[in-house]
C-alpha cells in the first residue's frame, strides 16, 4: 500500500496536515496579546508550571530552550499538589489544553491558598473559568488539536509570557527562525520519501530507547518516548547522560539482542560539554558489542535553539509514521480515556 493510501486509511482526524502546519501554531502563539500586567515581577523569586502530558511537556522545553537566560529558579510540577517551597515569591503558570485537567486544577487552587502570583494557559474548560473568576492572566490557546499535537501553540504561549514578563531576552528573531524551520521541515518531511519516514520504518518491530542529555535535551527524551507511546501506540524508554553512566550502563551487561527487540537513538549535539560526548562515544562502543543498532540523530541547524526544536519536530513525525506504517490510528488513546472514565 502507498504511504498516501495508508495515510488516509489509517490517519482519519488528518493528524498528518497538522505537522505540517505546526509553524501556524507558532505564529497563532507568538500573535497572542496576554495582558499580565496585574504580575508584579519584582515579587518573582522562582517559577513552577504545572501541568500534565501534552501541557507539561512545553514547560520542559522551556527549560531546556533558555538554558542560560532563565535566571530564575523554574520546576515542572506535574502532580496534584504544589512543591511545599511554593509561596507569594512563586509565580504558578497552570497550563492545561482542555481546561479540566484534575491534576491542574487542583495545584491551581493550592495556588491561591499559598498566595502564589498565577497564569494560566489553556482553552477553555474550568481552568478558564477559574482564571476570569480570580481575574488572572489567561493565554488562550487555539482549540481543535489533540493535546500532544498542540505542542507548539502551548509552548510558544508560555515562551511569550515569559518574554512578556521580561524575565529573559527577546526572543522575536530565535522564533522567526523557527516558523521558518517549520514550514521547510514540513515540507520535506511530508514527501513520499523523507528521513523521518525512513527512521520510522527502521523502528517496526522495535522498542525505542532514547539517551538524551540532562538540562540540555532532556525534554526532547521526555517528548520522544511520550510519542511513541501515544502515537505510535508502543512501549519506549529514555534515560539521560551523564546520570545513566553511573547506573544504567551496566545494564547492557546482560543485554541480549535475540531476547529484547530494542534499537538506542543517541540525541547528538555539538554544544554538549565535551565530557558528555566522550561519554556518547564510550557508552555507545560498549553498547555496540552487544549487537544492539544505535541511530545517532543530530540537527544541523545554525543555532542552539533551532536545532532542539528542530529534532523535536523530527520526532513527531517518526512517531507519527510509525504508527500509520504499522496500520494504527495516531490519534487514538482509548486507554487514557478508560482511565479518566474509572476516575
Amino acid at each position: 500500500m502507498e504511504l498516501k493510501e495508508m495515510i488516509n486509511q489509517y490517519d482519519p482526524d488528518n493528524q498528518f496536515n497538522v505537522l505540517i502546519e505546526s509553524f501556524k501554531q507558532v505564529e497563532y502563539a507568538w500573535n497572542l496579546k496576554i495582558d499580565i500586567s496585574s504580575i508584579d515581577t519584582k515579587k518573582i523569586k522562582n517559577i513552577v508550571l504545572s501541568g500534565l502530558g501534552g501541557s507539561a511537556i512545553g514547560g520542559d522545553l522551556l527549560q531546556n530552550f533558555l538554558r542560560n537566560e532563565l535566571k530564575f529558579p523554574y520546576a515542572v510540577n506535574r502532580n496534584y499538589e504544589l512543591p511545599l517551597y511554593a509561596n507569594e515569591e512563586t509565580l504558578v503558570i497552570a497550563s492545561s489544553y482542555s481546561g479540566n485537567t484534575e491534576e491542574t486544577l487542583s495545584a491551581a487552587h493550592e495556588a491561591i491558598e499559598k498566595k502564589c502570583q498565577v497564569i494560566c494557559i489553556t482553552t477553555g474548560g474550568k481552568l478558564l473559568d477559574f482564571a476570569n473568576k480570580h481575574k488572572f492572566p489567561v493565554g488562550i490557546l487555539q482549540k481543535g488539536f489533540q493535546p500532544r499535537f498542540a505542542l507548539w501553540v502551548n509552548f510558544f504561549t508560555l515562551l511569550n509570557i515569559i518574554q512578556t514578563l521580561k524575565l529573559v531576552p527577546e526572543q522575536n528573531d530565535n522564533v522567526k527562525k523557527i516558523i521558518d524551520l517549520f514550514k521547510r521541515k514540513g515540507i520535506e518531511f511530508s514527501q513520499s520519501k523523507n528521513e523521518a519516514l525512513s527512521l520510522a520504518e527502521n523502528l517496526v518491530g522495535y522498542i525505542p530507547l532514547v539517551y538524551a542529555v540532562s538540562e540540555y535535551t532532556s525534554a526532547l527524551g521526555t517528548r520522544l518516548k511520550g510519542q511513541f507511546n501515544e502515537n505510535s501506540k508502543l512501549h519506549a524508554f529514555f534515560g539521560l547522560l551523564p546520570e545513566l553512566d553511573h547506573n544504567e550502563i551496566l545494564g547492557w551487561d546482560t543485554f541480549n539482542p535475540n531476547q529484547i527487540n530494542l534499537k538506542l537513538i543517541n540525541i547528538i549535539d555539538e554544544d554538549y560539554h565535551p565530557q558528555v560526548k566522550k561519554r556518547y562515544e564510550i557508552t555507545s562502543e560498549v553498547i555496540k558489542k552487544t549487537g544492539c543498532e544505535i541511530i545517532n540523530l543530530q540537527s544541523r541547524e545554525g543555532s542552539w535553539k533551532e536545532r532542539l526544536v528542530d529534532l523535536i519536530y523530527l520526532g513527531d513525525w517518526i512517531s507519527y509514521y510509525l504508527a500509520v506504517i504499522r496500520k494504527i490510528d495516531p490519534t487514538t488513546i482509548d486507554n487514557i480515556n478508560y482511565l479518566k472514565e474509572r476516575l
